[in-house]
């Protein structure tokens, strides 16, 4: 499988790492992760944003690794956010947990299903 980043040069500029789109070529497999929540394994949500945002991406690459992926096959993603004071903090992680993986993105601000999770993963992936 190959991906390849596209920036239409006449269109608007990320404003941080990802790509306006993800063409992927020869993809055999396709994964498309439901939601992932800020709730660990033995059901504790954590106070932090930081924190709730590093479990959720952490139940993302669960989900990878138990088809046979990783994080680097992630093509697309959307972040659902309960407030939108929380951007500046989203960003910093998701930079920390996909580094220069810049996958193409959409982070819509909304009311989440349960109060006390302050986000939500969705992810699609191809290898």
């Amino acid at each position: 499988m190959q991906t390849r980043r596209i920036i239409a040069p006449d269109g608007p500029q990320p404003p941080s790492a990802y790509a306006q789109a993800v063409e992927v070529a020869d993809a055999r497999r396709w994964l498309f992760v439901s939601g992932q929540i800020p709730v660990s394994a033995s059901g504790e949500v954590p106070e932090s944003f930081e924190e709730q945002a590093r479990l959720a991406w952490r139940n993302v690459e669960r989900q990878l690794v138990a088809a046979g992926m990783t994080l680097g096959n992630i093509v697309k993603h959307t972040t659902f956010l309960s407030d939108r004071k929380y951007r500046d903090a989203y960003r910093k992680v998701r930079l920390e947990v996909l580094g220069e993986h810049a996958p193409a993105l959409t982070v819509v601000i909304c009311d989440i299903f349960d109060g006390a999770w302050l986000l939500e993963i969705e992810a699609v992936a191809a290898a």
